[in-house]
């Protein structure tokens, strides 16, 4: 028997419709998608401070609600395939231990670290008692769809910044930052006088379901399709690569690791002797994405520093003057008109006296030199990123605009109770 792919998409989408209808649901999604517009509020502030504009935040949330739905629909579809139920997964303890978790470091907010941890708690005590096989699904699907969202949209609107890197230089980088609000839809499994009060759904599942194997033969009407709404989010810096570069690597790092973890749940859900193995590997193997991806930044060659000749731009605002003639983040200005520019100072010089409309000679990879026409808007703001719409890369003497460690609660209390060497 085939799967009933027909069938599952119109419960999920049922259930999708239910999230609308239900005001349990509307809150809960309404506080979700009010915690994002802060976030992207807080991050188009640092923009206004840097470029003198800011972008739509109303765009930037609704563009995040659409990719949600589509990663939640995703996700929904791989956890009905594999089986993951809400039974017995301990979600309320799972997010106690995240929070706590994040008290520690603002990183571990994430399910790899407090599904593992809550896991090897469970197998070592015996309390509480979870289907680690399934809870380990549910965190390798979440980290797939996060994967898929990050490939998708990780790169778009990053925000320009200076950082100091382990070398302790001030290099040029971008803080790419993406908030998802994703609906879910998650099976209940139902006992048969539950199934009587609210009638399950009465798809008949394939004799090979579920994937994940841990629910055993259920007649038709025993599950129930429940929605949920949960939240994703991505940070990260760009400082050896373009930001749509350095989603690419991410994206696939993390969804290797989804993948293995998976592979393990699946593994523990028929053989229970291996179920370790999966416990372990989702912090572990989190951890391993993480410092590799943060060693290859900010060790690896940075990518935006001054260049042996002319003045390399950081970022380009869209719509820009120099967006509109084709200069992107990495180019090279080496000319405005005839006058060479080899630092801030002259570019800020040449353009101050170079009128509003002038030619731009600068180098681009791929593509060589090139000479193009500036056209600038008489009205717009003083200064480069104001009227050019340009950031250049840091120059000696320049100092970081953002800081990259990231301290939780508890070592901020630590550190002034016991001095900085708590820290």
């Amino acid at each position: 028997m085939g799967f009933p792919w027909g069938a599952v998409l119109s419960q999920i989408a049922m259930a999708f419709l239910q999230m609308l209808q239900d005001p349990s649901f509307l809150i809960i999604g309404v506080i979700v998608i009010a915690l994002i517009w802060l976030l992207y509020q807080r991050m188009q502030k640092t923009r206004e401070a840097l470029f003198g504009v800011r972008d739509s935040t109303l765009r930037l949330v609704l563009t995040s609600l659409v990719y949600g739905i589509a990663g939640g629909l995703l996700g929904s579809v791989l956890i009905v395939v594999l089986g993951i139920s809400i039974n017995d997964l301990g979600i309320l303890y799972l997010w106690v231990l995240a929070v706590l978790l994040m008290l520690v470091n603002p990183r571990f907010l994430c399910f790899s670290y407090a599904g593992g941890l809550l896991a090897l708690i469970s197998l070592f005590t015996g309390y509480p008692k979870l289907n680690i096989p399934a809870l380990m699904g549910l965190v390798a699907v979440l980290h797939l769809v996060e994967s898929a969202l990050i490939l998708g949209s990780g790169h778009s609107g990053p925000l320009p910044v200076y950082v100091r890197n382990r070398l302790g230089r001030v290099v040029g980088a971008f803080n790419l930052q993406k908030f998802w609000p994703v609906p879910l839809v998650i099976i209940m499994v139902l006992t048969i006088g539950q199934q009587a009060a609210v009638g399950g759904s009465q798809i008949q599942m394939p004799g090979w379901w579920p994937l994940l194997g841990t629910l055993g033969a259920l007649p038709a009407g025993a599950i129930l399709f429940i929605p949920v709404v949960a939240a994703l989010g991505y940070g990260e810096l760009a400082i050896t690569c373009l930001p749509r570069e350095r989603v690419r690597v991410t994206s696939l790092h993390l969804a290797m690791f989804s993948l293995v973890l998976l592979g393990l749940a699946i593994l523990a859900a028929h053989v229970p002797q291996t179920v370790i193995l999966a416990a372990l590997f989702a912090p572990l193997g989190h951890e391993v994405v993480i410092h590799v991806g943060q060693r290859s930044e900010l060790q690896g060659p940075p990518r935006f520093v001054p260049p042996a000749r002319g003045v390399m731009l950081l970022d380009v605002r869209k719509a820009s003057p120099f967006h509109e003639a084709g200069l992107r983040s990495g180019d090279v200005v080496l000319r405005i008109g005839d006058i060479p520019v080899n630092s801030r100072a002259e570019l800020t010089y040449a353009l101050d006296i170079s009128g509003l409309l002038f030619e731009v000679e600068y180098r681009q990879e791929p593509g060589g030199l090139r000479r193009d026409r500036v056209a600038v808007d008489p009205n717009s703001l003083p200064g480069l990123a104001g009227r050019f719409g340009v950031m250049t890369v840091p120059e000696p003497g320049d100092q970081p605009t953002v800081d990259i460690t990231m301290e939780g609660t508890l070592q901020r209390i630590a550190r002034r109770l016991f001095g900085a060497g708590a820290r």
